[in-house]
């Protein structure tokens, strides 16, 4: 009755205001005579005409245009940055040939039509705009990954290394300008101007390049890494404080205007430093969590950057160090600049900072080097960035005493340019200091110095390999001891896979070595929070450690495949158990939670009915998904599989038994009853202990060694009640594989389960 009188209201509220705007119509027609006749007639089109220009109009409208420049933007820039990471080069250089591919160099000759329809000249403005917020941005971002307290305590080293790395090339620039400035240099512009961007243009280093590259080759905890990306950071402000300087030299046009910006410039630093630094401070102390890090206090950040970028702008030093310095003065607080950070990188590196790539290709003509001696002045400029850049680096960093074969990664990562090449480009030809070709020869210059870092680093390390690696801290060869690994995500699986380790080697400890692996996603994972990453992610699991007085080995790696890194490490360091989680909970979430219908409280009847009835299909094969399958058949070593359920301790073991091939995991029923004093209630299933002399033997032997610590059962044990009263379950993967598909009920009982596998 209720949905009946609805929908007569609802007709009748529709149908009849309906009418009354019919008749409003129809009442107002009349005036259309005076309009009408009076008005220039237009031509009469017919009604597929009339859509055919309307969607011309609102295909051709400049928003449409710019949306469908930004699709295609993040599209194509993915694409080759996919593909170049494959290749084992960093993703910006894809970016960066996604951008030239889009350009005049490919796209622009071979479908020059194309080309015209989504680049045309009137929406560049708009591509440039947008590129410009994205750049600041990403300069904001910069500034707030430096840590200034790192810089202080390297600060000897990295300054003798990072300017020499600067001078060095900065005077080979200029050298070079000399050559190139009569035939290449753009008119009006003089000498030093000119000379001067050169210099800068061969001297800079990208730092977020040669971070993600030390980050990508475990560098990070090395002391090279360690030296490499203070040198960077010593480089960058280095570089941006020169930038600035013959940003102003450039606009000035005369000696005293450059030095009235430059003392401009320096105090604007000053205030930025010693005025908004504290104040900014205070605030980021008061607002350090996410839950309180409110809109306005946001406002507040986003205006300091804002204001900072304007002021550069205004003096004449460019906003792109305004917005560099207010990233530098931000809280040094790592959670606040975490969760600002999370605000900000998104917006500026997937969808902004593609834009600038893009119209950096645009402007990177190469087909205008179209004479031998165009393509030799190209090739000269290469040599004359990696010589100095490299070669400067080497021998200031074996100066300082490095290895040679430190020097020479040092000078490697040091050569690397990237994004922030680009940067120093395009300001250069905003400014009119570079012509098209000058630009196209130093776009050239850094994919060239760029995609080198990679295979120079192999090199280095096929000629001079690392000494040892004290990854797997192997014992002597006569002394074995027995090594567990356990891989875990969160604080709380790492806890309860600390007390399940223990439980196996509790009274043996002096005989065994634990080692804990905790990755994370490296494109998350900023410089200067890498260390405090690592010890927040230890800290709970270290001190559930310390409980049992358990000795934990730990290591951090930060990765984008966590697959191969905890392959590599196991087979390298030939442990005798790995163990690794599968998920949150063996429930919500998880692949029986999928398979079963789980929510937060019970099992969904009608998935489980339909799973066993055939309507909706069981997981075929274990049920892991295929990165787990792939992880189980590349360990050499025996692998437990952990679905954790809140493991307290493990005192009621359940043991499964199903087949012959089950009894490889006697020996750790047996270790948990020496090391535990766990008792183990044994599910003979199939009877197969009473049909083997050598199952009842071995089970024997255990129980004249530790009497009542171990019984047998059949299957008629298997209860609801009997499942809640055990602490976990040990089974074989051939076991759970038939569990899946014959006993899928008793999972709404089940506790943590270990899966093994014996390779």
């Amino acid at each position: 009755m209720k949905n009946l009188r609805n929908i007569v209201f609802y007709v009748a509220v529709i149908g009849g205001f309906a009418c009354l705007m019919y008749l409003i119509v129809k009442a107002g027609q009349p005036q259309e005579a005076f309009k009408i006749t009076n008005a220039k007639v237009q031509p009469i089109t017919s009604g597929l005409d009339q859509i055919k220009d309307t969607l011309h109009h609102n295909v051709t409208d400049a928003l449409a245009i710019l949306i469908l420049q930004i699709i295609t933007i993040i599209v194509v820039a993915r694409i080759f940055g996919f593909i170049l990471k494959k290749m084992g080069q960093p993703s910006v250089i894809g970016e960066i040939i996604a951008g030239i591919i889009l350009g005049p160099s490919f796209i622009g000759k071979y479908f020059p039509e194309f080309s015209a329809f989504l680049f045309p000249k009137t929406s560049l403005p708009n591509l440039k705009f947008f590129s410009q917020v994205g750049l600041i941005l990403f300069m904001f971002i910069i500034g707030m990954e430096l840590d200034l307290k790192i810089l202080r305590k390297k600060a000897h080293e990295a300054f003798i290394i990072s300017h020499a790395s600067i001078i060095f090339p900065f005077a080979l620039g200029m050298g070079l300008a000399y050559f190139m400035y009569q035939t290449y240099a753009p008119a009006n512009v003089n000498f030093l101007s000119f000379s001067l961007f050169i210099g800068i243009s061969v001297s800079i280093t990208a730092f977020p390049v040669l971070a993600r590259i030390i980050q990508e080759r475990q560098l990070t905890k090395t002391r090279v890494g360690a030296i490499a990306i203070t040198c960077a950071a010593v480089d960058d402000i280095t570089a941006w404080c020169i930038l600035a300087a013959v940003i102003a030299i450039a606009k000035a046009g005369s000696v005293v205007s450059a030095i009235y910006t430059v003392l401009m410039a320096v105090a604007f630093v000053i205030i930025m430093l010693k005025l908004i630094r504290p104040f900014l401070k205070r605030i980021g102390d008061i607002y350090s969590h996410q839950d309180t890090l409110s809109k306005p206090v946001v406002a507040i950040f986003f205006v300091t950057l804002l204001a900072s970028a304007y002021l550069a702008e205004t003096i004449g030093i460019h906003a792109l160090f305004g917005a560099f310095l207010a990233g530098v003065i931000m809280p040094q607080n790592v959670h606040f600049r975490n969760v600002f950070i999370e605000k900000v990188e998104d917006v500026s590196l997937v969808l902004l900072l593609p834009l600038f790539f893009v119209l950096s290709g645009l402007r990177t003509q190469i087909g205008l080097l179209n004479d031998l001696r165009q393509w030799e002045i190209c090739g000269l400029i290469i040599v004359v960035a990696i010589t100095g850049k490299f070669i400067g680096s080497t021998v200031a960093a074996k100066f300082t005493k490095q290895s040679w074969r430190d020097s020479l990664i040092i000078g490697a990562l040091m050569n690397t340019r990237g994004l922030m090449e680009l940067i120093v480009l395009n300001i250069g030809f905003d400014l009119g200091m570079l012509t098209p070709e000058v630009f196209a020869m130093m776009v050239i210059m850094a994919l060239v110095t760029t995609f080198m870092t990679g295979p120079a680093l192999d090199f280095i390390n096929y000629i001079l390999p690392e000494k040892q690696s004290d990854l797997t801290n192997e014992e002597p060869s006569n002394y074995k001891k027995f090594k567990i690994l356990f891989s875990f995500g969160d604080a709380e699986h790492g806890k309860s896979m600390v007390r399940l380790a223990n439980s196996f080697v509790n009274k043996n400890q002096e005989n065994t070595l634990v080692s804990a692996l905790h990755m994370a996603p490296s494109n998350e994972l900023h410089q200067y929070n890498i260390r405090e990453t690592e010890r927040d992610s230890f800290k709970p699991v270290i001190r559930e450690a310390n409980k049992y007085n358990l000795p934990l080995q730990t290591y951090f790696k930060p990765t984008l495949d966590f697959q191969k890194e905890i392959v590599e490490t196991t087979n390298e360091g030939e442990y005798d158990l790995l163990i690794v989680g599968i998920g949150h909970s063996i429930y919500e979430g998880s692949f029986l939670g999928r398979l079963l219908g789980v929510t937060s409280k019970f099992i969904n009847p009608e998935k489980l009915y339909n799973t066993l009835t055939g309507k909706e299909k069981i997981i075929e094969g274990n049920g892991f998904d295929d990165k787990t399958n792939a992880l189980l058949r590349s360990i050499k070593s025996p692998v437990g599989v952990f679905a954790d359920k809140g493991l307290k301790k493990v005192g009621d073991v359940l043991l499964f038994i199903l087949s012959d091939e089950d009894a490889f995991m006697l020996p750790y029923a047996q270790k948990l009853i020496h090391n535990n004093e766990s008792r183990i209630m044994v599910i003979d299933y199939h009877e197969k202990i009473k049909q083997s002399i050598s199952f009842k033997e071995n089970i024997r032997s255990i129980e004249q060694t530790a009497p009542n610590h171990i019984a047998i059962y059949d299957k008629s044990k298997i209860n609801p009640e009997f499942l809640k009263s055990i602490d976990l379950m040990l089974i074989s993967l051939n076991a759970w594989k038939e569990f899946l598909q014959t006993e899928p009920d008793w999972f709404s009982s089940v506790p943590s389960v270990l899966i093994l596998k014996n390779n």
